[in-house]
């Protein structure tokens, strides 16, 4: 390691990633060249089938290793840990953690946002909508598919596993510990980026929009938390956290080996992704393709409200007194996720990195379709009943054609949703390209596959930590470095702007509209299967 005393004095920013199974710290300079980074994954639990827990510790212990592993690694190549001006963060989102005020101690395993254990809560609360509906402030009562309405005329979601209150009321109802400091006004409850600033920064409890708008309880026009969503999930204002601007210095490090250092930015990851690919302008798109894959589409400072099964969200709000800008979403749960199904329940393969070379192995599936819906499908489809499907298979089908079916069913799925959103924001024409990030787009085959089946260009930039590069772009605008502003694209002009990577489709109309035609029969046979709703 180089002497403290030659270290050189730089201007970096650096960006905190918690991911769904790991953490990673990554210091960028203003081209988003990465100059240090560290990773780590963590712990994932699986108790009962359909279940997905992190341990709350576990992810603050990973955060505060991987920034001591990064600034070790930033001094051994010669810059001072003081280059490092600001933090962004970008975190999983929906996963729901639920503390005490007290102690600062988590009372319950993390629900992750893929877990599938609250169908009962949701039926639940969708029975609750047809007996006692769902009121006003002004006293009038919204019942069955109106109230379920207003509730994706308020938040932009629908009533859903997914999302974080529906989590929070199971751990109320299945935790003691939960419900007993709700009734003693001890509980805090956060989705990650919450739980991470409340350790860094010294017992303050805060969160953003794009995060808080996943939860179920903000309301998306007046950016604020909404009474009448509370009532109706009979929960109290006391658990949750001050919502802030997604771009704005929060604190300063209480501790690790940046104290001291502001945290001035904070994004979920699907938004900060959205950020990092410079999706800044209505109509820009982009899909980050990691566990689950996530499509956003920039709609500008207008809440768009999807007819076609998607879901409207807030990007980012750029500052405290700035307005928002909102996007659409598809999320599909299952993505990088089945090819490590493949590689650790299957054994088809050895490394992830593997599943191209074997997907090439063959010219198409063989008619085979892989409907990966192990925890139900999420949009456009919005079907928690929804069953893991394997299709078309013969004695003929081999494990290059599974491989192969794996990675169209991504492509399908990210074309389910595009054809969504074009719907939904009434364009015209069809988008000729869509920007692509996450561990999944590594692979040239697999991107080959997804431009053959959806018909656009795929872009992927040659730096393709594109999340965490959204907070550092956030983190960055807030404390004025190197100039950037996101009130102003252009100023982000030279950032990862070297060494794209396009890929156009090699097949026809005729071939991709009849692959389109069998995966919508596949789709069809995999949903509805599971009939067991109880908790």
């Amino acid at each position: 390691m180089s002497s403290k005393t030659s270290l050189k004095k730089g201007e970096f920013i650096g960006a905190l990633d918690c991911g769904t199974t790991s953490t990673r710290f990554i210091i960028f300079d203003e081209y988003a060249s990465i100059i240090a980074q560290h990773q780590l994954e963590f712990p994932q639990y699986y108790p009962h089938p359909g279940w997905h827990e992190h341990n709350p510790e576990e992810i603050i212990e990973s955060v505060r290793a991987c920034i001591s592993g990064a600034v070790q690694n930033l001094e051994s190549v010669g810059w001072d840990k003081e280059s490092v001006k600001a933090i962004g963060i970008t975190n999983q989102r929906e996963t729901t953690v639920a503390w005490d005020r007290n102690t600062g101690k988590s009372l319950c395993p993390a629900i992750v946002w893929d877990d599938g254990r609250t169908k009962g809560t949701v039926a639940h609360y969708l029975s609750k909508l047809g007996s006692e509906g769902i009121r006003l402030p002004d006293g009038e009562v919204k019942k069955g598919k109106e109230g379920h309405n207003l509730i994706k005329s308020i938040s932009g979601l629908p009533i859903s596993t997914y999302f974080s209150a529906i989590k929070l009321r199971w751990m109320m109802h299945h935790h003691p510990p939960v419900q007993e400091a709700y009734d003693n006004d001890t509980l805090l409850f956060g989705t990650v980026d919450s739980w991470i600033c409340y350790h860094l920064l010294g017992s303050v409890h805060l969160t953003d929009p794009s995060n808080a708008s996943r939860t179920l309880l903000l309301d998306l026009e007046k950016l604020e938390w909404s009474k009448t969503l509370l009532d109706f999930f009979d929960l109290k204002s006391s658990i949750l956290p001050k919502l802030l601007s997604s771009s704005e210095v929060y604190g300063e490090m209480k501790d690790t080996e940046l104290k001291g250092v502001k945290v001035a930015g904070i994004a979920g990851d699907q938004q900060a992704a959205l950020v990092g690919n410079k999706c800044l302008t209505t109509g820009e798109a982009k899909c980050t393709y990691g566990t689950g894959a996530f499509l956003l589409f920039c709609t500008g400072n207008k809440v768009v409200r999807s007819t076609h099964g998607l879901l409207s969200t807030v990007a980012y709000r750029p500052g405290p007194n700035l307005p928002p800008v909102y996007a659409l979403e598809g999320s599909i749960a299952v993505a990088g996720s089945a090819i490590k199904w493949l590689r650790d329940q299957m054994k088809m393969i050895e490394s992830t990195s593997q599943i191209n070379d074997l997907a090439a192995s063959v010219e198409d599936t063989g008619g085979v379709y892989f409907v990966t819906a192990f925890s139900g499908l999420l949009a456009p489809y919005w079907d928690p009943t929804a069953a893991g499907l394997l299709i078309g298979l013969s004695s003929y089908t081999t494990p290059g054609h599974i491989a192969r079916a794996t990675l169209e069913a991504n492509a399908f799925q990210t074309r389910a949703i595009l054809e969504s959103m074009h719907k939904d924001a009434k364009h015209e024409t069809k988008a000729n390209e869509l920007k692509v990030d996450g561990g999944m787009t590594n692979g040239d085959v697999a991107m080959q596959i997804l431009a053959d089946n959806i018909g656009v260009d795929i872009l992927r930039p040659e730096m393709r930590e594109s999340t965490a590069l959204g907070s550092a772009l956030l983190a960055g605008s807030a404390v004025g470095l190197y100039g950037w502003d996101l009130s102003k694209p252009n100023t982000f002009a030279r950032v990862n702007a070297a060494g794209n990577s396009t890929f156009k489709s090699s097949i026809n109309d005729d071939t991709r509209g009849e692959r389109w035609r069998m995966w919508q029969r596949a789709i069809e046979r995999a949903k509805g299967w599971d009939e067991d709703e109880a908790e």
